[in-house]
């Protein structure tokens, strides 16, 4: 067997691991483990390995702050306020606790990220649909999922894959919203009305109309103080072209010191339950990609798109957009949008084709529970809730909401 095709076939069951969980063990371990058989067999060397993980630096830092954002308010009981609030504030009405906690979601993926939406607002949901009784949660929790990638291209800091696809040739705040205002705002709107309707049985339950609202610490107002300021600072860096990890790490280091010292916290509490293993995950995933494109898979696909792009440039678009979409759900859309923004570069296409992956990208990956990191994400937070959502009753959800969100948006941005 040639060397290139070892390496498929070593990132493809690493990949399937990702996605299938043998054994039950961690998305992270199956990624680490074709990594280090990728070195092992010396299909890839270890600077290269080592050039692969790098290139990941700023993700890396970008999910460490978001996760300790997120675990600094949940100790500091911002989440149960915030659900004691808006259950009260739906009124006993599921219905409009669905789009009270869909309005959320929207606003924290825009200005803090897919990533954050699956990491700060499910826990917050899981308080809510307990503090409401609802015995159905599932259609509340799906919100943070399907928002989560919906949502995820109004700014490019509302998903790390943004910053993955478009690199150094990032376009500025006024250039993007132009761009990327109106496909959004279709990929929001068609995935709530989609969304809502495979929910409409279970949202006839009936949950509490009224429950006490716990008081909100000094500590718990730093917490949210620092995950709006953070929020601030992503703009403004977005805005200024900078990379989005550094001031995201920063804000969260420095949210969590001040909140351990004011309350004299052991700040073991807040390291022990952070979700680590994402951090080799996306590591590992990383040179998986390395090593694809030293194969040579990589300039292959870019050949491919040039010859295509030959024909009908508005045609082949839709081909791209489309395929990107699809290869997110089988790869996760991290490494699906790495391979794509190299081959992108190689092949030096209109911008039209970028918009075309970054939307696939984005939105494709609300197909499955493992089609992107923020939904993999998601289900890390359920299970610390004690939640499970199946791989079969997400896909049964997905396959509605998907297909008709990823069209609408594609046609608005490139008809």
């Amino acid at each position: 067997m040639s060397d290139p095709v070892l390496i498929w076939v070593i990132c493809a069951l690493a990949v399937t691991g990702v996605i299938l969980r043998p054994f039950g063990w961690p998305e992270a371990v199956w990624a680490v483990l074709g990594a280090a058989a990728l070195l092992a067999l010396r299909l890839i060397g270890p600077q290269e390995a080592l050039a692969g993980v790098a290139d990941g630096t700023d993700v890396y830092l970008f999910l460490l702050g978001m996760m300790l954002l997120s675990e600094v308010a949940r100790l500091e009981g911002l989440f149960d306020w915030l659900a004691a609030v808006a259950t009260n504030h739906a009124q006993g009405s599921p219905t409009r606790l669905f789009l009270a906690i869909y309005g959320v979601g929207t606003l924290v993926t825009v200005f803090l990220s897919n990533d954050a939406t699956a990491v700060v607002l499910t826990p917050a949901v899981a308080a809510a649909v307990r503090a409401a009784r609802a015995k159905e949660p599932l259609p509340f929790l799906l919100i943070c999922a399907f928002i989560a990638n919906a949502a995820s291209f109004v700014l490019p800091i509302s998903n790390p894959a943004n910053l993955v696809i478009y690199g150094e040739r990032m376009p500025p705040l006024l250039q993007w919203l132009p761009q990327y205002a109106l496909p959004s705002l279709a990929a929001i709107v068609v995935t709530y009305f989609f969304l809502r309707l495979t929910q409409r049985k279970a949202l006839r339950q009936e949950i509490a109309s009224a429950i006490p609202v716990p008081a909100l610490t000094a500590s718990g107002r730093t917490a949210a103080l620092g995950i709006v300021l953070t929020g601030i600072v992503l703009l403004a860096a977005s805005g200024l072209g900078w990379q989005l990890g550094p001031p995201t790490a920063a804000a969260g280091l420095l949210t969590t010191v001040v909140v351990l010292v004011r309350e004299r916290r052991n700040p073991w509490h807040v390291v022990r339950d952070i979700s680590w293993g994402v951090l080799p995950l996306v590591a590992g995933l990383f040179v998986l990609v390395a090593a694809l494109d030293k194969s040579g898979l990589i300039a292959s696909l870019a050949a491919a798109l040039k010859a295509e792009a030959a024909g009908s440039e508005i045609a082949a678009a839709w081909t791209t957009g489309l395929a990107t979409a699809l290869a997110g759900n089988v790869m996760n859309n991290l490494p699906a949008g790495l391979i794509a923004a190299d081959a992108l570069h190689i092949a030096d296409l209109p911008e039209r084709f970028t918009r075309a992956v970054l939307i696939g990208i984005d939105i494709g990956p609300n197909l499955s529970v493992t089609g992107s990191l923020a939904t993999i994400l998601w289900l890390a937070a359920l299970r610390r809730e004690g939640l499970h959502v199946g791989a079969g009753a997400f896909l049964k959800v997905g396959v509605v909401v998907m297909p008709p969100a990823l069209l609408a948006a594609l046609a608005l941005a490139l008809l």
